[in-house]
């Protein structure tokens, strides 16, 4: 299977509907993090007052929306992912997408919060190694 290579404008072009899918996805992470942790002080004082008066309702609500929480994050990624962006770090919210330069695949670096793409690096670098946008990504023209 060929990997799908982006242009520099073809990725800026998808940056807001990726930014929102990104954030969406670390929302939700974020949410069922959060009830994990519920859960794990709820398991605690169970075990250590060997038994405890629980509101099951509230629990299996909160399960539910844990499951929904992880879907949607889920189904965030595979969004990103059907479109050929590589998520490399939800929390930081750094994506990569494959791009050609000088006949060889290189990724094209944005983190969440910047304005624009502005960083590549090479695929066996990562966002330490990554170096400014030049002229042979933008046609000689500056960026």
């Amino acid at each position: 299977m060929s990997v799908r290579t982006f242009t520099l404008a073809e990725a800026q072009s998808l940056l807001p509907i990726l930014e929102s899918l990104l954030r969406k996805a670390a929302e939700s992470k974020s949410t069922a993090e959060s009830l994990d942790a519920q859960f794990h002080l709820l398991n605690r004082r169970i075990f250590l007052a060997g038994g405890t008066q629980v509101d099951v309702a509230a629990v299996a609500r909160q399960r539910g929306e844990r499951e929904v929480a992880i879907r949607t994050a889920k189904d965030s990624l595979a969004e990103i992912d059907a479109i050929g962006v590589q998520v490399k770090d939800i929390d930081k919210g750094l994506l990569d997408f494959p791009c050609k330069l000088d006949g060889e695949t290189v990724l094209l670096c944005w983190k969440l919060g910047e304005p624009a793409i502005a960083h590549w690096h090479t695929l066996d670098g990562g966002f330490a190694t990554r170096r400014p946008i030049d002229h042979r990504f933008t046609g000689g023209k500056p960026q």
